[in-house]
């Protein structure tokens, strides 16, 4: 089994946490799906937030849809003028058979504007 990096994003429509929570969930399940993915093959998810984001932790999302026992991390994206705004960013590592080339990066709605070459 080797470990992989899974890259993946989200935007989100306004900045309240019940959102945050869904599209989140949205996104995390995606990238499990997608990949043919469970919970255990889980090492550790990175999250990101653009700095306009304040309601909630994103890694609050992951403890609802159940991933309780995988080590999560929030920070704040760089504040970049012109960025995307409302952009949650995660980088899951796992652990995965597959080749690098077979992941499946998931940029869900207007978010695949920022990695046109890896979203899928």
């Amino acid at each position: 089994m080797a470990v992989r990096a899974v890259r993946g994003a989200v935007q989100l429509d306004e900045d309240q946490a019940a959102h945050m929570d869904e599209r989140v969930g949205e996104l995390l399940t995606a990238v499990l799906e997608r990949n043919g993915l469970t919970q255990d093959d889980l090492i550790s998810i990175w999250f990101t937030a653009t700095p306009d984001l304040h309601s909630d932790f994103p890694a609050a999302a992951a403890r609802k849809l159940g991933i309780v026992d995988v080590p999560l991390i929030c920070a704040q994206e760089l504040d970049i003028e012109g960025a995307m705004p409302r952009v949650v960013r995660i980088l899951a590592h796992i652990e995965s058979d597959w080749p690098r080339s077979e992941i499946a990066h998931v940029y869900l709605g207007a978010a695949a504007a920022l990695r046109k070459d890896i979203a899928q």
